[in-house]
């Protein structure tokens, strides 16, 4: 297996002249007008080169349509390149916070085999320059375990953002942490893209071990054993069709200030045939990417404890491997879940919310003020809310917080109802309730089956199963492959 070890971005603050910074290209906005292509928030730029652009743009097909980034030779800068990063038809005043994310994104994903970029972008005050900053970041991505990258698609290994407020605390503290969730974001990417046969739960939960050395993050793993005799029914019987066997692992960041407590609980499966329900050959080609919420869940944690956030914070990680084999749970098995509920199993491929439920039961059993969880785990998402957007369902006031949380921090969460008529579908004539019920509405019975093991608890669940694995082309800062979804809204809503 091949390797390599991937540069780090590093961003920073620059109040110098941008005609006269040290980079390789400079990047900045073009509008799409009925004029021609117009610069956005260049005034800083020389006459002679904003001329030169005017000129040009139109022959070289430059239309400031959104993503679209072209490279001109520049004229009177250091940089020998200006590269025109499109952002549609927006005005320098329309230009919203995750509009500035997405054009900064677009220009460090596509601008690749230089050594640094300059950004001259609307960045006048903190919140403007964080939006550019994490965007920046986030963009530069590329994932090296297998192979090492050629040198033309590497990302740049230097950004220097223009802004008059560089030398402020405020602004570095913003680029600082922007890095951190840069960092968790790339994380989380590194492991969704990460071949099953290499990260399985043992694997995963001594990665969970490894990350919090040298941090104030208390880490526990039950292996298969400790999760039997602890009653932890759903992921002894997901993971039992496996020679790798499940594990529960818990982080804790409980810092002596704290006044509130949340739990986050994260599906892990680290590889989903559908157990003996399989799954048609085709799909289960990405379905490494079913532990994305559990390594959502674990580098957010890992974030919260790099920010120093003044919340406790416990985070589950329910890990399991989905296999068929003689030893496998079937179709039609009664299995008892952490805190004595009963369910029968009608579909093995229905596997996700028996781990969950019982991360959910352990989870509130500590009493936390709310508990959030974030799972692959449905395809119903896709059909309902598409690729890019994640469903939330929960509790009304914790769904509220999460979706203004994700506008926040620029992703894309919409409102799920839980229609309590759906839940007689889920009747069982032998157990509590079923793992399956009406397939209308799949992603609301699955959340309603969650339902059933917060108690009362404030709860939000996040169904992310679209949204974690872009398996169109690249977008923004969104490469092809994992996106690590959900970080960003889990710490904002933690921050706040």
């Amino acid at each position: 297996m091949a390797s390599s070890i991937e540069p780090v971005t590093t961003l920073a603050l620059t109040s110098k002249d941008p005609a006269r910074l040290d980079v390789d290209v400079l990047g900045v906005l073009v509008a799409s007008a009925p004029s021609g292509p117009v610069l956005v928030g260049a005034d800083a730029l020389p006459d002679p080169l904003l001329s030169h652009v005017a000129a040009q743009a139109r022959a070289l097909g430059v239309t400031g349509e959104l993503d679209s980034v072209h490279r001109l030779a520049a004229q009177q800068t250091t940089a020998s390149v200006l590269a025109l990063v499109g952002i549609g038809d927006r005005t320098l005043d329309a230009l919203d916070h995750e509009a500035l994310r997405r054009a900064a994104g677009a220009l460090t994903r596509e601008v690749t085999g230089v050594a640094s970029i300059g950004l001259v972008f609307p960045a006048d005050d903190v919140a403007h320059l964080a939006a550019v900053a994490e965007g920046a970041l986030l963009g530069a991505y590329t994932f090296a375990r297998y192979r090492t990258p050629p040198e033309h698609t590497r990302p740049a290994e230097r950004i220097e953002l223009v802004t008059p407020r560089a030398k402020e605390a405020a602004a570095k503290q913003a680029v600082a942490r922007a890095a951190v969730i840069a960092e968790a974001v790339h994380a989380v990417r590194d492991l969704v893209n990460t071949g099953p046969g290499d990260l399985y739960p043992e694997a995963f939960a001594e990665l969970a071990r490894a990350g919090a050395k040298g941090t104030k993050l208390k880490v526990t793993v039950l292996d298969e054993k400790a999760l039997a005799a602890g009653g932890y029914g759903g992921l002894v019987a997901v993971g039992q069709g496996s020679s790798r066997p499940p594990r529960l692992v818990k982080l804790t960041w409980s810092p002596s200030k704290a006044k509130r407590s949340v739990a986050l609980v994260g599906k892990g499966i680290t590889f989903d045939s559908g157990g003996l329900s399989i799954k048609p050959a085709k799909a289960m080609e990405t379905m490494k990417l079913d532990m994305a919420g559990a390594a959502a869940v674990l580098h957010t944690m890992f974030a919260v404890a790099a920010l120093d956030l003044p919340v406790k914070v416990t985070g589950w990680l329910c890990l399991a491997e989905n296999m068929p084999s003689g030893t496998a749970q079937r179709p039609s098995d009664v299995i008892t879940q952490r805190g004595g509920k009963t369910v029968e199993v009608l579909n093995t491929d229905a596997e996700g919310r028996l781990v969950l439920a019982d991360g959910l039961v352990a989870a509130c059993e500590e009493k936390p003020d709310a508990v959030i969880d974030v799972a692959t785990l449905t395809g119903a998402q896709m059909v309902a809310l598409g690729s890019r957007v994640s469903a939330v369902m929960g509790t009304e006031d914790m769904r509220e917080a999460v979706v203004a949380a994700a506008g926040a921090s620029g992703e894309q969460f919409w409102p799920m109802p839980l229609p309590a008529d759906l839940r007689a579908s889920m009747k069982s004539q032998v157990a509590d309730i079923a793992n399956m019920g009406e397939r209308n509405g799949g992603m609301l019975v699955a959340g309603l089956f969650l339902s059933e093991f917060v108690g009362e608890t404030p709860w939000a669940h996040l169904d992310i199963a679209g949204p974690s694995f872009n398996e169109g082309s690249a977008w923004g800062y969104t490469p092809k492959g994992g996106t690590g979804v959900a970080v960003r809204t889990l710490l904002n809503l933690l921050e706040a």
